[in-house]
């Protein structure tokens, strides 16, 4: 077997409403329901979180779902000190940053701070790709 792409992740939160306006305000995603309820927030070409209320969660799913247990990064191409600047406006507060760091694909320019349930979220720009050779 060979993985080539994550389609989704979830996270567990305690308030389905203030985590989808955090998410689409500060970070620009789409909010989504569908189906029984089911909330997801989507992003880039082909990426989504599907959200699951604490204490309500669709089965099957993690053994043991927590609220701000999750940490994350996202790439953006917006420079990193409008990303900061944007989230000063929102009195988003930052823990971290920036700071150069290591991604998947290459070296990245990363800002942290932590949405309503407290689950580290890392913005960055990509610095340099790694040679794939």
């Amino acid at each position: 077997m060979k993985i080539i792409a994550m389609d989704h992740l979830v996270l567990t939160v305690r308030d389905l409403e203030k985590t989808c306006a955090f998410y689409t305000k500060t970070l620009g995603m789409e909010h989504r329901i569908s189906g029984a309820a089911r909330h997801s927030l989507h992003f880039g070409k082909s990426a989504k979180i599907n959200l699951h209320q604490q204490g309500n969660e669709f089965q099957p799913h993690a053994m043991a779902p927590t609220p701000g247990s999750a940490d994350l990064c996202f790439i953006t191409e917006v420079p990193i000190e409008q990303v900061i600047a944007h989230l000063r406006q929102l009195h988003v507060e930052l823990i971290e940053g920036p700071v150069e760091r290591t991604g998947a694909t290459g070296d990245l320019l990363s800002i942290y701070f932590r949405d309503p349930d407290g689950n580290l979220l890392e913005i960055a720009n990509v610095l340099t790709q790694f040679s794939t050779t």
